[in-house]
């Protein structure tokens, strides 16, 4: 059964008043209620810029893609929360299908917890001693709150022990062990060290042993046959210590699986007796440039994704022939995985031969280009495809959703509101 959210606090946001506080609202929508004003359906063109747009018709298609590939191949999907910290956005994920919520930090629990969700797997170790009260308070306060942790070291098991029992929970707290790799993120390297590890949370009184848990995409950053082949050797170590530990739980999980290697993951765990959990998080946006690339959909493993956002930034000067300055910079787009990819030019077409060659605080530089129509003018909105839905999304608290970005006159249908 899918995880549930609380759909009346996600449909509250709609109440919300529109003011200052939200990046290119036009002055017109202040006063107006988030609802009231999408229902109006206004144009994109009264916004202002810079500006970050979603998707309708890519959204939609990117979420049933997923659900329904994960569907196919036996496993759960639990999203990773993180990548647009949007709980209308959850919530579809979970109406879709998806097993729970997964964050990474205590911050991004509390926001999935205000708004009702169920089920949510911390892909992090939680040490936090008033953190851990919080969570054994809501264990206690909702029967129905589904809550994993993970853990990789002894020490990490003993601080989480401590925590819980000074809080006097009521419920223990199910974790998983977080199997790492050689230059990896966090996770514990060696393998008779995590059978340690297990032993100690089947110890203790307050903690349960629900599973083995890891990040394969620290492992390798493209699709070429040496980084596949670290990947699957990092998948085929999980599958056998996953055949090595004694859990507390009926129902054990596996869980791996980011937006990147998705389908190893089901290639090499699949077959295991045990809930196969994929925390892919990217999907539900793609982009136009690492995932474009790196998608296993775009790898032929299943329908190919559709980028969900979009950059819209003005020309505010041409101070040599060949750059122009577009008021849009690192404070407003993401920049760590690709520099901006400039597509067309409002009203004019399509954009050819330009680049974007760096970015400022509050400035992209684009360099050459050719635009149907006539000249890149001061003044002209560009279109630019982005690259890595992690670091876009995390700008902007509240983000226009068009019906179709590629139309002549993109029309506002909704607004989604982040919690970062």
């Amino acid at each position: 059964m899918a995880s549930r959210i609380d759909a009346h606090a996600v449909a509250a946001l709609g109440d919300e008043p529109l003011d200052w506080r939200f990046k290119a609202i036009p002055d017109a929508a202040h006063g107006m209620t988030v609802a009231g004003y999408a229902s109006s359906r206004p144009r994109l063109s009264e916004f202002g810029t810079p500006l970050l747009t979603l998707d309708a018709g890519a959204l939609n298609h990117n979420i049933t893609a997923m659900a329904g590939w994960a569907a196919a191949a036996g496993v759960h999907l639990a999203p990773h929360g993180k990548t647009t910290m949007a709980p209308a956005l959850w919530q579809r994920q979970l109406d879709a299908g998806a097993w729970g919520i997964t964050l990474a930090n205590l911050p991004q629990l509390r926001v999935a917890r205000a708004f009702g969700v169920q089920r949510v797997m911390l892909a992090n170790a939680l040490l936090d001693p008033a953190g851990l009260a919080w969570v054994a308070a809501e264990l206690s306060r909702d029967a129905g709150f589904a809550f994993v942790s993970w853990v990789d070291s002894l020490r990490s098991v003993e601080l989480m022990d401590a925590a819980l029992r000074a809080a006097g929970t009521e419920r223990p707290v199910d974790v998983c062990v977080e199997l790492g790799g050689p230059g990896g993120r966090t996770g514990v390297r060696d393998d008779d060290e995590a059978l340690s590890i297990a032993e100690a949370v089947r110890r203790s009184p307050v903690l349960r042993l629900t599973g083995v848990a890891g990040y394969e995409g620290a492992l390798a950053h493209d699709a070429s046959p040496g980084g596949l082949a670290a990947v699957r050797g990092y998948l085929e170590r999980m599958a056998r210590m996953h055949t090595r530990l004694a859990y507390e739980t009926a129902d054990p999980v596996v869980s791996a699986g980011g937006s990147a290697y998705f389908d190893q993951v089901v290639e090499t765990l699949g077959g295991l007796d045990a809930q196969v959990v994929l925390r892919s998080g990217a999907y539900v946006i793609h982009d136009d440039g690492f995932y474009r690339g790196i998608s296993p959909f775009a790898r032929g493993a299943g329908t190919p994704l559709r980028p969900a956002m979009h950059g819209w930034a003005r020309v505010v000067s041409r101070p040599e022939p060949a750059l122009a300055l577009l008021d849009a910079g690192k404070r407003d787009l993401p920049y760590d995985e690709g520099l901006p990819e400039p597509q067309l030019i409002r009203d004019k077409g399509p954009l050819t031969g330009a680049r974007v060659t760096a970015v400022n605080d509050q400035h992209a530089f684009l360099e050459g280009g050719a635009v149907e129509g006539g000249e890149i003018e001061v003044g002209d909105v560009v279109r630019l495809g982005l690259s890595h839905p992690c670091t876009a999304l995390d700008k902007w608290t509240l983000i226009p959703v068009v019906d179709d970005a590629a139309a002549e006159h993109p029309v506002v249908v909704d607004l989604v509101r982040t919690y970062f």
